[in-house]
């Protein structure tokens, strides 16, 4: 690769780096402060779709449930003008019949009758263990691949790849508790799918740099380190876009129940993509990086006897 073609990545890696800090500092900040705006998965309560005969408002939905005794109530759309999603914390005085006062309170309109078509209820323990279970499985996550890339490459690039999948975790997650969005299960699936997603983007840019240290012998890391970036640019870009597209349709056209999800995907995706050029390889720079990680020097070559 000529040198007029070689994107100097390395040259801003402190700012990136510095600003990359700040505001993932932000979003544990906001985390710690704030906390995250537990979806009824984690809370415990009780989810019902209504499906009504005719469009329905949901403002009047909400309205009618609260006068029945229902509060803190959220009201959605499930893709059509009839179809209505209610979530609601657990709620005193519904604990026996909680589906009959549902359904009771939303025929408010004689004109235009709802249907009950699925009620989901969790209780607050089994919401606890749930969010145990979750955050067990986040942490998991991040111990095994760690251990994979230590076995795949070398353990400074298992510090890199382990703490650019730190960042990507707890930038999305910061985002959301610094913005207050929901964090259910839905969100939790689109955190560990970007795990896997980055992992996989770090691995080709580490792979690529394996093999520039074998062959480029006179480079230096950083230099090696930015041809191998601008080598694997191009597929970093097909990619992403490849995701974003498929993530923007769900956004667009999956309704509510995919809402959460794709916003997470989307943060999550500019995280990882960011990360793979200036955190994982940054960070092996950090820890010493160098050509003796993959070419050993030659055995000096012993004098042979007359």
């Amino acid at each position: 690769m000529s040198e007029q073609r070689i994107i100097r990545f390395m040259r801003i890696r402190v700012p990136m780096t510095i600003a990359s800090l700040l505001l993932v500092l932000m979003g544990m900040v906001a985390l710690a402060t704030k906390g995250l705006n537990l979806g009824l998965d984690f809370t415990g309560g009780t989810t019902a779709e209504l499906s009504y005969s005719q469009g329905v408002d949901t403002e009047a939905v909400r309205t009618a449930l609260e006068k029945a005794g229902f509060n803190d109530t959220v009201v959605q759309y499930a893709g059509g003008a009839g179809d209505i999603i209610v979530r609601m914390p657990p709620q005193k005085g519904h604990e026996t019949n909680v589906s009959a006062d549902i359904l009771a309170a939303a025929n408010f309109d004689p004109a235009n009758r709802a249907t009950l078509k699925q009620v989901d209820s969790v209780g607050s323990q089994v919401g606890d263990e749930m969010y145990e279970q979750a955050m067990l499985a986040v942490v998991l996550s991040l111990m095994m691949m760690m251990i994979y890339v230590a076995f795949r490459f070398r353990w400074k690039f298992a510090v890199g790849a382990t703490i650019s999948l730190l960042h990507d975790t707890l930038f999305t997650v910061g985002v959301f508790a610094l913005f207050g969005w929901p964090f259910d299960l839905a969100v939790l699936a689109a955190v560990l799918a970007l795990i896997g997603y980055s992992l996989n983007d770090t691995i080709v840019v580490f792979d690529r740099v394996r093999e520039n240290f074998r062959k480029l012998r006179k480079a230096d890391p950083i230099e090696i380190v930015d041809i191998s970036l601008t080598e694997t640019l191009r597929r970093t870009i097909m990619t992403v876009t490849t995701v974003v597209l498929v993530v923007a349709a769900l956004l667009l056209l999956g309704g509510s129940a995919l809402k959460w999800f794709s916003v997470a995907m989307l943060v999550g995706l500019f995280a990882g993509t960011y990360s793979s050029i200036y955190i994982a390889t940054n960070y092996a720079l950090i820890m010493g990086l160098s050509k003796e990680d993959f070419a050993p020097p030659p055995k000096a070559e012993v004098d042979e006897l007359p």
